[in-house]
């Protein structure tokens, strides 16, 4: 499995342009190529793909987390690069129009190793990867308590880690076992986090590759 953060308020690679906002895509052999989220602002969203030689038409499936304009203000220029993509959204997001659309409004296999955790707490959904490590969650900004996301997640098997936005989290204790933890975007609380679990908390930023 391999995760590209795309859209980041930072840059872990300085040729990269941070803005508010997330986006990563999502690899792993026989599965579509997923993006995560469209950050806010398309063309940072393009340019950096163009930089992280991401080809955006090759992009098979888009994933969206929630209604909030720091995820999904990259769509449209998305769209005019993407021909073909097929989109997840939750019931709180509509969609594009001429697209594919899948509501998903509880926890669903989307395929063998992907799902979604539904919307939960009536505003968000987190994907999940289930890698040989165990579940790799993806969150865009973890509006709703993390105790219900982990626990949506773990109907699919043992969580080995999170990616992604933190929003106000500070139940740290609920991330006791896991191996990897990815504070990116909203996240408050990172210096925290980092301090509690240093041999397991890594940098995020737009460029950042994680590979399990």
């Amino acid at each position: 499995m391999k995760v590209t953060i795309v859209y980041d308020n930072t840059a872990y690679r300085q040729d990269l342009q941070a803005d508010w906002g997330f986006s990563a895509l999502i690899e792993m052999e026989n599965m579509p190529k997923i993006l995560f989220d469209t950050g806010t602002d398309g063309k940072i969203l393009l340019s950096n793909m163009e930089k992280l030689e991401i080809d955006p038409a090759a992009i098979e499936e888009v994933f969206i987390s929630h209604a909030h304009f720091d995820h999904t203000g990259g769509i449209s220029e998305f769209l005019t690069a993407n021909k073909k993509a097929k989109f997840y959204v939750p019931p709180s997001f509509s969609g594009p129009k001429d697209r594919e659309v899948t509501i998903i409004k509880k926890p669903t296999q989307i395929h063998d190793n992907v799902f979604s955790t539904g919307e939960l707490d009536g505003i968000e959904q987190s994907i999940g990867v289930i890698t040989d490590k165990g579940v790799v969650l993806i969150d865009g900004c973890s509006h709703p308590y993390m105790g219900h996301i982990l626990d949506a997640a773990r109907h699919f098997g043992e969580i080995h880690g999170v990616i992604g936005g933190l929003h106000r989290f500070s139940a740290f204790e609920l991330f006791e076992g896991l191996e990897l933890i990815c504070p990116t975007h909203c996240t408050q609380h990172k210096a925290e986090l980092k301090k509690r679990y240093p041999q397991k908390c890594i940098e995020g930023g737009a460029g950042r590759i994680i590979e399990i």
